[in-house]
């Protein structure tokens, strides 16, 4: 994809929301009930303080750094262990999620594993609503459980200013489900297991549209928005330590700032595709 230049009279548009939405929300023990307020939209997002073990922080960080699995990804300067769609057609992230698989589920296997201490938290919660969260799939095959990262880049930011709305729009993905997440709310889910100094999550409060994306040239990826479009708008600061848990609304423009030593996450996104189905991908 070729650079695009940002015309001096260039402003970012989209939706922006009130005060009262755009903020987090901080507790100190795991609670599935404000990660569905999330989910449905009704808060920006919600973090969980020291809400990982410790014996799972360290198993999970020796296994990563172990793995024969491990890859250096050189376009956004990281190790990581698992499969992105973004930028991908479905066969070719699904082939990517099944080649990686086996190096991921030793990392989600740990003891008290938050990867699956969450998903059954949430299982309960969506129960309760008569819904259900499982791995997405297309014609059988699944996506990715899980996507660890370490995030090492140099510079202002160890993750670049994007969104997770328009990767879901990739017609190299029409027909596979992630793409109805869109019609309700795309949510980012991370647990850190190791944190350098800095790497604070950062939040804008946009949304961007259709035509601001297009004029980036960044229409179907979200990445990266030029930190000088997000000038104009409020931003969320959040300090991460390891062990936290925190969850968002992806489709506000949101970065990792600069980061010495390895910011170390498991992640994936997760979004309702019908109003009795959660499903995950990574």
């Amino acid at each position: 994809m070729g650079a695009f230049i940002v015309k001096q009279d260039f402003r970012l548009t989209g939706v922006q929301t009130e005060s009262a939405f755009f903020r987090f929300e901080e507790r100190n023990e795991f609670d599935p009930e404000p990660v569905m307020d999330v989910l449905r939209g009704r808060r920006l997002g919600v973090i969980f303080r020291d809400a990982i073990p410790e014996d799972a922080k360290k198993e999970t960080v020796a296994r990563f750094w172990s793995s024969p699995g491990l890859l250096r990804r050189d376009g956004e300067p990281s190790y990581c262990i698992g499969s992105y769609h973004w930028n991908k057609s479905t066969e070719s992230y699904l082939k990517d999620a099944a080649t990686t698989a086996d190096a991921v589920l030793p990392l989600l296997d740990v003891p008290h594993s938050p990867w699956r201490s969450f998903r059954s938290a949430m299982a309960e919660e969506l129960a309760r609503y008569g819904a259900s969260i499982r791995i997405a799939e297309h014609e059988g095959e699944p996506a990715g459980a899980a996507l660890i990262r370490a995030w090492d880049k140099e510079g202002s930011f160890a993750l670049d200013p994007h969104e997770d709305e328009a990767q879901c729009t990739d017609p190299r993905q029409a027909g596979f489900e992630i793409q109805r997440a869109a019609d309700y709310e795309i949510c980012a889910v991370n647990m850190c297991v190791q944190q350098g100094d800095g790497g604070r999550l950062v939040v804008w409060n946009i949304r961007p549209d259709d035509d601001s994306r297009t004029s980036l040239g960044i229409q179907h990826t979200g990445f990266s928005y030029p930190a000088a479009t997000l000038e104009p708008f409020d931003a969320i600061q959040l300090d991460v330590r390891s062990g936290d848990v925190y969850v968002f609304n992806g489709r506000h423009v949101h970065a990792v700032d600069a980061c010495k030593g390895h910011r170390t996450n498991v992640s994936f996104l997760m979004g309702f595709v019908d109003e009795r189905t959660v499903v995950t991908w990574t």
